[in-house]
């Protein structure tokens, strides 16, 4: 399984408030994730930091039987995300300076058999197999719930003028229940997480086409963050991808 991280402040910040890693244990369970921060000056990568950092903390200390099953890693992952959640919030209240901030938070565990994403927010998971693409989660955002209620299509969303409202953040309330899915990622196929500074400015074919060629992993992470800022960069870009190529990894 081969990966590549990537986190750019685009074009037109001057902060970057993403935050994207990819952590191994030594027995080779592996979590990559992706945190969009947000909220007051300075405030947005502070929290996106705290999630990262935190989130990194707890799965070096779990111990093996806690990925042990998708139940087990759902647990494990509810707890983790509720302590980082609760670590955010008293934060945010006791810094004037960070009041209301908040992170979209989007990991992956993945294990030799099991594979669970753990999703606040807008920031998008999605997989690619046998030349498609397909997104994998759903964004938390005021314009799903429209899409939801029938008052505007799918389509309609992606264009819509509130579409960057998100409607569910890590920090930014007392309590959170975070959604999960569990995958089976094919061989020869892709995972990607990425923030919405790059999954607002690609389509789905331009993501299909990098993905589809044949350039090493981190050559496609390097054309997909340098499209999003070709097409303008208006955002925080950060992605982590991540490569099945092999049976059995």
């Amino acid at each position: 399984m081969k990966y590549t991280v990537l986190s750019d402040i685009g074009l037109k910040r001057s902060v970057n408030e993403d935050c994207a890693a990819m952590f191994v244990r030594s027995d080779f369970v592996r979590l990559g994730v992706i945190a969009d921060g947000m909220g007051g000056h300075n405030a947005g990568d502070i929290a996106s930091d705290m999630a990262i950092t935190q989130i990194g903390k707890y799965f070096e200390s779990a111990t093996p039987d806690q990925f042990y099953s998708v139940e087990s890693i759902k647990q494990w992952f509810l707890e983790a995300v509720k302590k980082i959640n609760k670590l955010i919030f008293t934060y945010s209240l006791t810094h004037e300076d960070c009041q209301g901030m908040g992170t979209t938070f989007l990991a992956v565990v993945l294990t030799g058999q099991q594979k669970v994403l753990c999703h606040i927010g807008d920031s998008r998971a999605y997989e690619w197999h046998e030349g498609k693409m397909k997104q994998l989660t759903k964004d938390h955002s005021y314009v799903n719930v429209l899409v939801d209620h029938g008052e505007i299509s799918a389509e309609e969303a992606e264009r819509h003028p509130r579409k960057n409202l998100i409607t569910k953040a890590l920090g930014t309330e007392k309590n959170i229940e975070p959604d999960f899915i569990s995958l089976i990622i094919p061989t020869y196929s892709y995972l990607l997480l990425c923030s919405d500074g790059l999954s607002n400015k690609l389509s789905i074919d331009d993501m299909t086409n990098i993905l589809s060629s044949n350039d090493s992993v981190d050559e496609k992470g390097t054309q997909l963050v340098g499209l999003a800022n070709a097409k303008g960069g208006e955002d925080n870009i950060s992605l982590v991808l991540i490569a099945n190529m092999k049976e059995g990894v």
